[in-house]
């Protein structure tokens, strides 16, 4: 038995630290937080200073124990779980539950998984910080509460199964009024001018109108103006300039950046950087800093002269803008700046090139530019005509790396050619394009993000959980509109000749931002109107704050929440008890055949339409499409709704109908439910097209082997192809041909998944009604109805046969019969 028992949050985490301790030291992992508030009920008792319930789950106990027995052996437990307030709470918990000795316990922290980094912690150990515990026990206390208060509210009245929350209805609110910006949001045309000259060298000038024209008719005139023109340089101005390299990522500018160079969502980004940190590669990716230790700095410099140049190096000290940043973490950086990549999975290795071009660039020299602004006179008018360039005279930091933006019409200067004040040039063309106003962008993950830090709301450990609980619980989606066509036209003065060309562009794409659906307009309407306070952005900030000051020791926590409840209690008794119902209903007009009114509302189901109003006995309902928005669908398309479900006609005895159902628009064909391709619309389906989509159907469900007597199938998911046996869905490689698969193939990828992962079904015999599995504490299983057998480690479940599953089942059962005939008769 080890002396030392080290005890950390993740199974990758305790591989990765036990290469650099020896043979004295045991590294286990309590797979996260070992106990938390009850899921069943609330856990906080309010009228005893907010003390909350913990309790261990379930599928910890045995791992409890575990940890327990190993602890009592071990001369010195050693905490060592991640440095910020959900890592210490961790920390307290293992303490608490573990029932440790204080005098055989220490807490160690690092914000790197090196060699140097997990000594240091050890010669440096210290106790557990109750200042950071109790900001976390705060965060999941406040935030507990008013999951608990407001959800009821929202069920009685609004919809049943809704939930809210601090920090994710802000954020929902963030994205509902942009939205409704947009919504309201009116374009305008006007017409800019661009023109492109030749030099007396022969070289190529583009230069703007510093201008637009309100309408088509200036805009002509403007042109003919210039068709007799002459033009030449009248004034031409060069100035030094440099640009800076950006700060070395925190938490929030590494889920941006990575969304938009590597388009990554939050959420994926933050796995991934756990993965790189657990293996050692990145420091802690959990950090409001963009501070880097003197040594950190010292191994870039290093690097940076070694591969580029002394001229290069330029170490910078970095200073935390964030309000409130938590603890005095590093900025996330590469642990050895000497490995410039990393031999792993693409993303992780896309990453962490990412963090490392970030990190150097960050110690890089400025870089040295020069910016040219030329104004270019015509003869028959006053304007200018303006043309910039940029040069690059130094690179700098710019040799490894630049930080992306979030604008999409960011242009990027080109190189103008050598000129000089009063040179002519020749005009080759003037266009005036129309072009139309923007509304505000629709917010990305990674702009909602940014927004979010901006306000002061969250933090790092936050953002990608908040993102994932807003999606998940359909407030929110991600938009896949393409956008709509919009005509624009374009005049073009060539050669003194006047033409006009009526041209197309796609706008109003929505795809991949993020777009509120009907539940979540209608969620944030009734929490914004009914609870201000908790909706407004600087009183949830405010929190934050408190949270901030808590963990700092400047602040007790108990009173933090006893002022924030005495505010929010009584405001949700009173909405229980006297708001009215929120449906988001809006009155669309008359039905030409009944002269009934038309509306559309949430519905017990989801957003739906009506004819007929509350007291109408005859009302009729529809539901609205998954396209369709509550607040945007017109009376025409609602109408139509109430064409559907519509008989096509018979296939093979079977009738054919196409309707719309919760999960968007279908062909229904007997007892099969076929979803029509994106953008069909059902009103359009003909039978001829219905059949098509019936054989398509029938001919990729159909079988293409069988393994253990049960059938295969395959087809194509969002995750490429895929073949689908008993239950399993099995990805298909590029080493396979998918569009011939052999049984050889078929029999190789469902063993290799079968050995692959040992939560899933290792045999699988439903015709004899047995089971065998892998739990999740190591030791397998056979589960035949309610006989459960557990078997020794020592059993390779992979190669049992059906015989020899039976013989243990026989040898065992006989056992289990007789001790509940036993148990049966004593009790009689």
């Amino acid at each position: 038995m080890a002396k030392n028992l080290v005890i950390v949050e993740s199974p990758a985490k305790a591989k990765t630290i036990e290469k650099f301790l020896g043979k004295e030291y045991q590294v286990e992992s309590s797979y996260g937080h070992i106990a938390d508030l009850p899921s069943k009920e609330i856990g906080v008792d309010v009228a005893n200073d907010f003390k909350p319930k913990y309790e261990v789950s379930s599928d910890k106990k045995a791992l409890v124990k575990k940890l327990k027995d190993l602890a009592k052996n071990a001369e010195m437990v050693w905490l060592a779980s991640d440095e910020d307030r959900e890592g210490e709470a961790i920390a307290w918990h293992l303490a608490e539950e573990l029932k440790l000795d204080k005098s055989k316990t220490k807490r160690i922290v690092f914000h790197e998984i090196t060699k140097t980094a997990i000594q240091k912690a050890i010669e440096n150990p210290r106790g557990i910080d109750y200042n950071l515990v109790n900001a976390q026990q705060a965060r999941r206390v406040l935030d507990r509460l008013v999951g608990y208060e407001l959800s009821p509210v929202l069920w009685k009245k609004v919809k049943g199964g809704l939930s809210a929350g601090r920090v994710q209805s802000v954020s929902v609110r963030l994205i509902v009024e942009r939205e409704r910006e947009i919504q309201d949001f009116k374009a305008e045309a006007s017409f800019s001018i661009a023109a492109e000259f030749t030099n007396e060298a022969g070289k190529v000038v583009k230069a703007k109108l510093a201008k637009n024209f309100t309408t088509q008719a200036e805009a002509k005139l403007f042109l003919e103006k210039n068709s007799a023109a002459t033009f030449k340089v009248a004034d031409l101005e060069t100035k030094p300039t440099k640009k800076s390299p950006a700060a070395p990522f925190t938490t929030s500018t590494l889920q941006q950046e990575a969304a938009r160079k590597l388009y990554l969502p939050v959420g994926i980004t933050m796995q991934i950087a756990q993965r790189l940190y657990e293996a050692g590669l990145i420091t802690y990716m959990r950090t409001d800093s963009v501070n880097l230790s003197q040594e950190a700095m010292a191994a870039a410099q290093a690097e940076i002269i070694s591969y580029y140049g002394s001229e290069f190096s330029k170490p910078r000290n970095f200073s935390t803008k964030s309000k409130g940043a938590q603890e005095a973490h590093e900025a996330i950086r590469p642990t050895d700046m000497s490995r410039h990549t990393v031999d792993l999975d693409r993303d992780q290795a896309r990453l962490y090139d990412l963090i490392w071009k970030r990190t150097i660039a960050s110690q890089m020299s400025d870089a040295a530019l020069e910016r040219t602004n030329v104004k270019i006179n015509a003869s028959s008018h006053n304007e200018q005509f303006v043309a910039t360039g940029e040069v690059i005279k130094f690179e700098g930091f710019l040799k490894v790396y630049l930080e992306g933006n979030d604008d999409d019409d960011d242009e990027q200067e080109g190189m103008l050619p050598a000129l000089r004040i009063n040179e002519q040039l020749i005009n080759n063309f003037i266009s005036a394009t129309e072009r139309f106003s923007r509304p505000p962008s629709r917010y990305t993950e990674a702009s909602l993000v940014k927004k979010l830090e901006e306000l002061g709301i969250g933090r790092p450990s936050t953002y990608a959980p908040t993102i994932s609980t807003i999606i998940n619980r359909n407030y929110v989606e991600k938009g896949s509109f393409e956008g709509t066509e919009r005509k624009y036209t374009q005049l073009i003065l060539k050669n003194g000749e006047l033409k006009s060309a009526h041209l197309k562009e796609t706008f109003g794409s929505d795809k991949g931002k993020l777009v509120p659906t009907d539940i979540g307009g209608i969620v944030n309407d009734f929490l914004v109107k009914n609870f201000e306070t908790i909706l407004d952005y600087n009183f949830t900030a405010k929190v934050e704050q408190d949270f901030d000051e808590i963990a700092e020791g400047k602040e007790d926590w108990s009173k933090m929440m006893r002022d924030f409840y005495n505010h929010f209690h009584p405001i949700v008794s009173n909405v229980e008890n006297n708001a009215e119902r929120e449906t988001g209903e809006r009155i669309l007009g008359k039905d030409p055949k009944t002269g009934k009114q038309v509306s559309v509302r949430l519905g017990k189901f989801g957003p739906m339409a009506q004819i007929g109003e509350a007291d109408d006995t005859e009302k009729q309902f529809a539901s609205l499409r998954a396209d369709q928005n509550i607040s945007t669908i017109t009376l025409e398309e609602t109408l139509n709704l109430f064409l559907l479900p519509k008989t096509l006609g018979e296939l093979d005895g079977e009738t054919i109908e196409v309707n719309n159902g919760r999960f968007g628009p279908y062909v229904r064909f007997g007892k099969q439910f076929i979803s029509l391709p994106k953008g069909e619309d059902p009103l359009d389906v003909t039978l001829e097209r219905a059949k098509e989509l019936i054989g398509e159907k029938q001919q990729a469900d159909a079988p293409i082997g069988t393994y253990n007597n049960l059938p295969i199938q395959k087809g194509v998911g969002r995750f490429g192809p895929f073949i689908k046996w008993n239950g399993l869905f099995i990805n298909v490689n590029k080493k396979y041909n998918f569009d011939q698969l052999s049984q050889t193939d078929l029999n190789e990828l469902i063993e290799e998944k079968i050995q692959k992962d040992i939560d899933k079904i290792i045999h699988d015999w439903p015709a004899e009604g047995i089971r065998v599995e892998k739990a999740r504490w190591g030791k397998s299983i056979i589960l035949k109805g309610k006989i459960k057998i557990e078997l020794s480690k020592d059993v390779d479940v992979a190669k049992l046969s059906l015989e020899q599953i039976k013989e243990i089942l026989d040898k065992k059962t006989p056992a289990k019969k007789a001790t509940a005939k036993k148990t049966t008769t004593k009790k009689k």
